[in-house]
């Protein structure tokens, strides 16, 4: 069996075993095309059995080379990991290859944080008389309220909010569904949104339950997500660079500034690992250093 076809089956693989998105395993199988690619230019006619670590390790050389990021290197090398531990899983191969390969050591970038007052005057700039100043004013509660994801925002359907309980059921990476709390104002929000939804002359097939539609009665694309959400922003003349992503960085920022458990905030966001929900512990230290260099009179200022 040729490279093509392994390539193509680890896709199937991580579409049916892994639950990945279509961008994911996109990305995947690109990463080992890179791999493939560099083996011919080099002139190694081999098949996957052949691989040995030398091969890998040069391989991450010349990408280094073509002044590939750290960041993107450490992708890159995930993706090929994947690619090799399938391979042994269906006994393609005897040995990884991988297991000693290392990561490029890549630096945590602190996410941009909006302030409270910042994210209320986002809020406030919004035009509440035209149905899609409802809509989108709903939408941002409901991602700083409950720190989706946007993808999980605009896949969102109506069926799975539970006004009395005050929750939400989401479904994250993965195919993986959650229940994540949800308070009184965004729901007040969804509720004054709802007759402008329900009213729509038209809603498009197969997008009966989802929340959020545009004039068209589809649901919005995070694109638009991202588009609004940069307009109000400069409306609201906050000049920082923001996306949805904000929101939800954002929301788990100021729940640990607030005292919540690490451990609930990372329920909540979905994250599968707790080093990942560690990051805005990270951020709270910086906002304490900061404040130390600024007001401490032994600070050198």
């Amino acid at each position: 069996m040729n490279w093509e076809q392994h390539i193509k089956d680890f896709g199937i693989f991580l579409k049916l075993g892994k639950s990945l998105s279509a961008n994911s395993i996109e990305a995947y199988t690109r990463d080992v095309g890179k791999f493939t690619a560099f083996l011919g230019l080099r002139g190694y006619d081999l098949p996957p059995s052949g691989v040995e670590l030398g091969h890998l390790t040069e391989f991450l050389a010349w990408v280094n080379e073509l002044g590939l990021s750290p960041r993107s290197q450490a992708r890159l090398v995930s993706g090929i990991k994947s690619f090799f531990k399938y391979l042994l899983l269906e006994d393609v191969i005897d040995t990884d290859p991988t297991t000693l390969l290392e990561v490029p050591r890549i630096g945590r970038k602190l996410p941009e944080v909006l302030s409270i007052e910042e994210i209320d005057r986002i809020l406030a700039a919004f035009d509440l008389s035209r149905p899609e100043g409802r809509r989108n004013r709903a939408m941002l509660e409901v991602l700083y309220s409950c720190g989706l994801r946007v993808s999980e925002l605009v896949n969102l359907r109506l069926s799975h909010v539970y006004f009395d309980q005050g929750f939400l059921r989401v479904t994250g990476k993965g195919n993986k569904e959650r229940l994540v709390p949800i308070g009184r104002i965004a729901i007040r929000e969804i509720r004054n949104y709802l007759p402008d939804r329900n009213s729509l002359p038209v809603i498009a097939r197969g997008h009966e339950d989802v929340l959020f539609l545009n004039r068209r009665g589809s649901k919005l694309s995070r694109v638009m997500v991202f588009t609004i959400i940069k307009d109000m922003a400069a409306a609201a003349g906050v000049k920082k660079n923001i996306s949805p992503h904000t929101f939800r960085h954002s929301f788990a920022t100021h729940l640990i500034d607030g005292g919540a458990d690490l451990r609930a905030v990372q329920e909540m966001l979905g994250h599968e690992s707790i080093l990942t929900t560690e990051i805005y512990t990270h951020l709270d230290r910086q906002y304490l250093r900061d404040a130390i260099l600024r007001f401490h009179p032994r600070s050198g200022r």
